[in-house]
């Protein structure tokens, strides 16, 4: 029943938040900044995740490639499928849950306590609209352009770990990225990005929205909020695979 509630409580403020705005120019104001947070804050740890993650993807392909009869021209097409439609939109979206999610439910939480939330409502404001909706459209413009990015950063941290390793020359390398590509692993891998962003803040933004009581009950909800988005988002990657693959 608890379970039940809250789901109604959640589709009834994504249903609050379609409103007109009153004001769209302090809209687009928030939305901008909400962008800056969310894309170039992240920036960094999407950028450092990624390399890494191509790289280490490199070294397992290469070390369980034993028969030489096999090509090692493999290792280019292992990091690319990989990366493409798994490491980059799902561990991305799930490490981002963790950063941008816990800061939604955190400053929400912390605008509801103080009775931001309440001095706004007062005046005539959709809190809803104004508070989320901009987090959330924001989310889906910048998330998916740092999947991207990961990508890119991805099969980069695989070339360059081949090459220093010795494992496969750079020539090499981009022969196998070519061979056998296909583009609906891209399609697929935007259609989960834009799926996760939207999960990373809607849930956060719920459990920040509804903290009820002080600032330990902002620490338990904003944890909460980021097991619940990792465990949503696994749930979606599942459904999205079956349907769409």
């Amino acid at each position: 029943m608890k379970f039940i509630n809250q789901l109604g409580a959640y589709f009834l403020m994504l249903r609050g938040m379609f409103s007109k705005p009153e004001n769209p120019k302090l809209y687009w104001k928030e939305f901008m900044h909400q962008c800056a947070e969310i894309g170039l804050g992240s920036l960094g740890i999407v950028a450092i995740i990624s390399v890494f993650m191509g790289a280490v993807s490199a070294v397992q392909a290469t070390y369980q490639i034993v028969n030489p009869m096999v090509s090692k021209v493999i290792i280019a097409q292992i990091v690319r499928d990989t990366v493409i439609m798994e490491f980059s939109p799902t561990l991305i979206c799930i490490v981002l849950a963790g950063v941008v999610g816990s800061k939604i439910a955190s400053e929400l939480g912390n605008m509801r306590v103080s009775e931001q939330i309440d001095a706004l409502e007062i005046m005539g404001i959709n809190t809803k609209t104004y508070l989320i909706m901009p987090k959330i459209a924001a989310a889906i413009v910048t998330i998916p352009m740092l999947v991207i990015l990961s990508m890119f950063l991805g099969i980069w941290g695989g070339r360059m770990t081949s090459s220093l390793s010795g494992a496969l020359s750079v020539q090499s390398y981009d022969t196998g990225l070519m061979m056998g590509f296909i583009p609906y692993n891209v399609l697929f891998a935007l259609m989960k990005a834009y799926t996760f962003s939207f999960i990373v803040t809607s849930i956060p933004a719920y459990y920040g929205y509804h903290v009820k009581g002080g600032s330990l009950e902002i620490g338990r909800n904003s944890t909460k909020s980021v097991v619940v988005s990792c465990i949503v988002i696994l749930l979606a990657d599942y459904i999205l695979a079956a349907l769409l693959l």
